[in-house]
């Protein structure tokens, strides 16, 4: 990618943090992550074609045309976010994205729906997720584990959180995260 093509991209991600209140490549990711989907099944429920998906995940769109498909985006976020706390079982996830898939309708994006334990905090699999979403932003997991090598001797902590949570797998990072909670 040239400079011009960055500049472009990054710019697209900007618009799209500013709209959506993240990149949606971070979005749709975790939207993946959380109700089980592969990108040809998201583009489904969503009513995208699998290459404008991808298109508006990487930042070669920056917009999401369609007012219907921005509803139907904030229908999965609040799904994953009952599908994450353990308030929908998989099964159910399934038909309610049948259900979402035929919605029609117009919205916003609000930066308010974030799935949250029954006393409104952050579910600790969410969190881990955001961290790992930033982390991974800014380098891809081989640099990541270059830099918590570099790390090591100096701030051994330091390499472990990068290791576990920049290049590790969300099971093994909550894992991490609760067994150092006592």
């Amino acid at each position: 990618m040239d400079a011009a093509q960055q500049e472009a991209t990054a710019r697209a991600r900007e618009l799209q943090r500013n709209w959506y209140g993240e990149p949606l490549g971070a979005l749709f990711r975790r939207l993946i992550d959380d109700l089980g989907l592969n990108q040809a099944r998201l583009a489904g429920v969503l009513g995208l074609s699998a290459p404008m998906l991808s298109q508006l995940m990487s930042g070669q769109r920056a917009k999401i045309g369609n007012p219907a498909v921005v509803q139907r985006v904030q229908l999965l976020q609040d799904l994953a976010g009952q599908v994450v706390d353990g308030s929908v079982s998989a099964a159910e996830a399934t038909e309610r994205m049948e259900e979402i898939k035929k919605s029609q309708g117009g919205s916003v994006l609000s930066n308010t729906t974030q799935s949250t334990s029954g006393s409104g905090a952050p579910t600790v699999k969410r969190v881990v997720r955001e961290i790992q979403s930033l982390l991974r932003s800014v380098a891809a997991a081989g640099d990541i584990i270059e830099a918590a090598d570099t790390l090591a001797p100096t701030h051994p902590e330091l390499a472990e959180f990068l290791r576990v949570y920049g290049a590790g797998r969300t099971s093994d990072a909550v894992a991490h995260y609760q067994s150092h909670q006592n």
